[in-house]
């Protein structure tokens, strides 16, 4: 296991700063992969690849948080040369939050922006109708209630049976997930929602702001659970906004 498995980026030598993004459950990498172009040579694009996907496709997708927090502290270990921000969506959001409180508890530096997008508050994410245990039929059913895959991947009888075991490993980790209390994180969050998301509450996106002894912005955008694509150039005008300031003092 290396650091390049784990990392899909392009380095950016006048960088100032990192930008760690997580992807959502069934995403990878290929996610993120317009907003180095975006966001500039100052700040560089790390996306996270987890195993069972990309790259990694021939790897077996992880179905503990636990397993997937330990191995990308090891993956990320030295990689804070620079200061460094976690952008995460949905599934990894929480993935991002965890691993930040996992370096607070091992003295790691920490980031200097936690950026959540379409996710919960971890201590709002209890998952009422989990289907990660669900028949192929019916787990796929309820995938196109979230709106992220195109009906032609879903319909696509040998492309999901290559896929589902990365899915439903993805929302294994999150259903499974169970918040533990503790310090505030003495990280500023800026919360990402979208006003059309039917599996985040407003309450639930404004409870981030618990989890944080600092400052806790909110942004709302038009559009639904997966905003982040329907509204690309206003989620990424408003990542860099955030992200100045820290560049700013690096």
């Amino acid at each position: 296991m290396s650091p390049s498995s784990w990392l899909v980026r392009q380095v950016q030598p006048q960088a100032r700063l990192r930008l760690f993004c997580f992807p959502y459950a069934g995403g990878g990498a290929q996610a993120y992969a317009d907003w180095q172009r975006a966001l500039g040579p100052e700040i560089e694009v790390c996306a996270v690849q987890l195993p069972g996907r990309g790259r990694r496709m021939a790897e077996p997708p992880l179905t503990s948080l636990d397993t997937v927090l330990a191995q990308l502290a090891q993956a990320l270990h030295g990689m804070d040369q620079l200061p460094y921000a976690f952008f995460g969506h949905s599934l990894g959001s929480l993935v991002a939050f965890e691993l930040a409180r996992l370096f607070r508890r091992h003295g790691v530096a920490l980031p200097r922006q936690l950026i959540v997008s379409g996710g919960a508050a971890p201590r709002c994410r209890e998952t009422a109708h989990p289907i990660h245990g669900l028949p192929d039929a019916e787990f796929i059913a309820a995938l196109r209630a979230y709106e992220g895959s195109p009906p032609e991947v879903l319909d696509n009888a040998e492309l999901m049976e290559l896929l589902l075991p990365m899915i439903r490993a993805d929302f294994t980790i999150g259903e499974r997930y169970r918040y533990r209390p503790s310090l505030r994180l003495p990280v500023p969050i800026c919360v990402l929602n979208g006003r059309a998301d039917s599996h985040v509450s407003e309450a639930a996106a404004q409870a981030w702001a618990e989890e944080t002894s600092l400052a806790c912005q909110q942004h709302r955008f038009d559009g639904g659970h997966f905003f982040i694509h329907t509204q690309q150039a206003a989620v990424l005008e408003s990542v860099a906004a955030t992200l100045l300031d820290i560049q700013a003092l690096a």
